[in-house]
């Protein structure tokens, strides 16, 4: 299989690769730090190496700032340009709790119920094949909890053709191909993972605000929220210099594995909504001081974090809605609810295109903690995640 099919194989899932180079660090406050800190940044820097990952983050979170962060490697291995707290990672399918965050604001403003038919404002959706009954049954709860049936990979093609795209460009191809798809299980009756549901809520969302998501989302979340280095798509200019590459770890004809460079930018074209926020760490902690309320008194902070979304409204989004296909928690709107164990922890993770990053939070001490890497190929996700998990319990 050649690198371009490799990257288009594992591009939506879980990463990780390449060398144990130089790692930094940063830390303030280190008595009130967690034991299980330091152990997860050995812990971190040992799965990196032995997963040949290039370089990666990760920090701790606690009222609302970045108490303890530790970088690794490199963002861009060629020019010996180091991973620091400017770099900026690819948040893959964390993007869809900005967007689950986006359909919540729409229906406190009464723009929508949800469990108002998704089309209502998507009719396309008809054309599918829904042997379980009416496509007008699913509704926009569905798309929020994974529920509605959707398959799980927004695009079919990935053998890795010149031809091919990434993603799908055009809201036009996905409508061509709904006569050619199913609904695949019973809608609502359980918890299956799916990107195209999100495309869909954000055509609602599109309809209904005249803005298309990208904009909303700026808006509505990022402006408010002063996450100024976040953004969709491909790289301002005045931030390139700070890009991370993505590379992926590929086992060449002779067995050999080899660490392949991809560049920093690709387009996830009409998948941004599921998958498309960029930013530096500093902004994934902005929005955790969001999630966990840690406005530190400060009553203009307080008002913008409700002008985003009323507390009430974002505790809706962490109950529990259906069990996780592995057992160990529930899917809410939008977000993972970790309550297997306590404390409860809620998050989400993402892998795209080379990228893999998680973030979880304890909405009761309000830390949480943030991870991300550049390099995909290596099963370093799965150890790293439990890690982190466990940093806050």
């Amino acid at each position: 299989m050649s690198a371009r099919q490799r990257v288009r194989r594992l591009a939506p899932g879980v990463a990780s690769c390449l060398l144990a180079l130089t790692c930094g660090s940063s830390q303030a406050d280190s008595q009130r730090l967690p034991a299980k800190w330091d152990r997860f940044v050995e812990t971190f820097d040992a799965t990196l190496a032995k997963g040949d990952i290039v370089g990666g983050s990760v920090a701790l979170v606690e009222g609302g700032r970045i108490v303890a962060r530790h970088h690794y490697g490199y963002a861009d291995r060629e020019h010996h340009r180091k991973v620091d707290d400017d770099t900026i990672f690819h948040w893959a399918s964390i993007t869809k709790t900005l967007n689950g965050i986006a359909m919540m604001q729409l229906r406190d403003r009464g723009l929508i119920l949800l469990d108002d038919p998704v089309t209502r404002l998507v009719p396309e959706l008809r054309q599918m094949h829904n042997e379980f009954g009416s496509m007008d049954a699913i509704t926009i709860r569905m798309l929020l909890n994974h529920s509605a049936g959707f398959q799980a990979a927004t695009w079919p093609y990935k053998e890795g053709a010149d031809w091919e795209p990434f993603e799908p460009t055009r809201w036009e191809q996905l409508v061509a191909m709904m006569p050619y798809q199913k609904v695949e299980f019973a809608p609502g009756s359980k918890f299956s993972y799916s990107n195209p549901a999100w495309i869909y809520a954000a055509r609602i969302l599109e309809a209904l605000t005249g803005d298309p998501w990208q904009y909303y989302i700026q808006k509505n979340i990022f402006m408010p929220l002063g996450m100024s280095r976040s953004y969709v798509s491909y790289t301002p200019e005045y931030l390139r210099a700070h890009r991370s590459h993505r590379y992926v770890v590929e086992t060449g004809r002779d067995g050999r594995k080899q660490v392949v460079d991809y560049g920093a930018e690709f387009n996830p074209g009409i998948t941004i909504p599921n998958g498309g926020w960029n930013s530096p760490l500093d902004d994934v902690a902005t929005y955790i001081a969001f999630l966990t309320n840690a406005s530190g008194g400060d009553r203009e902070k307080q008002e913008r974090f409700d002008s985003v979304l009323r507390r009430s409204s974002l505790e809706e989004m962490w109950q529990p809605q259906l069990p996780l296909d592995e057992g160990h928690g529930h899917i809410g709107y939008a977000f993972f609810v970790l309550d297997d164990v306590a404390p409860r922890l809620i998050g989400h993770t993402g892998g795209q295109g080379g990228f893999t990053s998680y973030f979880y939070i304890d909405p009761q001490t309000g830390r949480g903690i943030i991870a991300a890497f550049n390099t995909a190929g290596g099963g370093a996700f799965s150890v790293l995640q439990r890690a982190g998990v466990e940093v806050l319990r």
